[in-house]
């Protein structure tokens, strides 16, 4: 499979994985082969990037931690709570629960793989993908962080909900920060009154927008007095949020782009510490991406290297159909080339 802007998509290909609507439902599903309208489609409700099958490439796993069960499964149940919290209605944490745990099993499962968040957006789908991305950005931390089982359960849970309190809001609400309105302090009273969570799910949702510097929101805290749970929500969301911006106008960064600005932001919005841990597990260079090397050459990026996600391997293509030829290189092994740029 190759990842691929939506420009580059061609009536006649083949899609590469599931795209889910809004309320976890597929869209339309891995291997349909796609028309002028579905392509057209896909550009108007705001999918920017997207895999397709390549026979040249047909190996190429995505490497994905989370079953495509346990993602339906999770749009699902955000979707169904979000909808319940703007409505006024009361919301089922017991299956916000067990959908937890089945991200917490798949983790524990494959905690070899490196994190590449590629999983198509929509319009419809951005707020619940973004939730599932900083749960398991902040599940694959904490575990690598040495917390116990309920304590990965209190963090997982509090970074699938950590913006809860958006739902509901007016036009205007987040313009005070400090005020009681902001969706932070929202998503806290929200949370702290569910019986079934403990007090600290609901300080994930009040302190994510704190900074260690004591510039952030809403209350200014600084260092320790930031819950690590928080910090590391913190780093999670900021890079969900580089790599997909919230607004369509929003420059949207390349992972490896936004890694660099993420250690830009260490002991000033970002825990050192959490940052540190961040980028031994988060994927530079997600598989299926076009790259061109120092030494000129293009390839794609086919497989990754736990511990080392920056030099992962190349597949490098040369010739013409029947004429191909083909070699990979593996930039853990070839130390004197590195990437040099990442490809449309």
């Amino acid at each position: 499979m190759r990842y691929v802007g939506i420009e580059s998509v061609e009536p006649g290909q083949f899609l590469g994985k599931t795209i889910y609507s809004g309320n976890g439902t597929v869209l339309l599903s891995a291997g349909v082969q796609l028309t002028v309208y579905m392509i057209s489609t896909l550009n108007r409700i705001g999918v920017t990037m997207l895999y397709i099958q390549d026979p040249l490439y047909a190996d190429v796993d995505t490497e994905d931690i989370l079953s495509e069960a346990t993602k339906q499964g999770l749009i699902q149940e955000m979707s169904d709570a979000f909808e319940a919290v703007r409505s006024g209605k009361e919301w089922n944490t017991q299956l916000i629960g067990a959908s937890v745990d089945h991200l917490l099993e798949d983790v524990m499962d494959n905690k070899e793989l490196l994190v590449q968040l590629t999983d198509v957006r929509t319009a419809d789908n951005a707020q619940y993908v973004h939730a599932m991305n900083v749960c398991l950005l902040s599940t694959v931390m904490g575990v690598n962080m040495g917390l116990n089982y309920q304590q990965v359960k209190e963090l997982a849970t509090g970074a699938l909900l950590h913006d809860i309190g958006k739902n509901g809001m007016r036009e205007g609400d987040e313009l005070f920060p400090d005020s009681k309105s902001h969706h932070t302090w929202r998503g806290f009273e929200k949370l702290k009154n569910k019986r079934e969570f403990g007090l600290l799910i609901a300080h994930v949702a009040l302190q994510h927008h704190e900074r260690v510097d004591g510039l952030g929101i809403p209350r200014g805290l600084t260092g320790e007095e930031i819950h690590l749970y928080a910090k590391i929500v913190a780093a999670a969301d900021a890079y969900d949020r580089m790599i997909h911006p919230l607004k369509p106008s929003g420059r949207r960064l390349m992972p490896h782009e936004a890694c660099e600005q993420m250690m830009a932001m260490s002991e000033k919005q970002l825990d050192h510490g959490v940052l540190v841990q961040f980028t031994r597990m988060v994927s530079i260079y997600p598989n299926g991406t076009a790259v061109r090397l120092s030494n000129k050459e293009t390839g794609l990026v086919v497989r990754q290297h736990r511990g080392l996600p920056g030099r992962p391997v190349v597949r490098i293509v040369r010739g013409e159909a029947g004429h191909l030829d083909i070699k990979e290189l593996d930039l853990a092994q070839e130390t004197t080339v590195f990437i040099e740029a990442v490809l449309a």
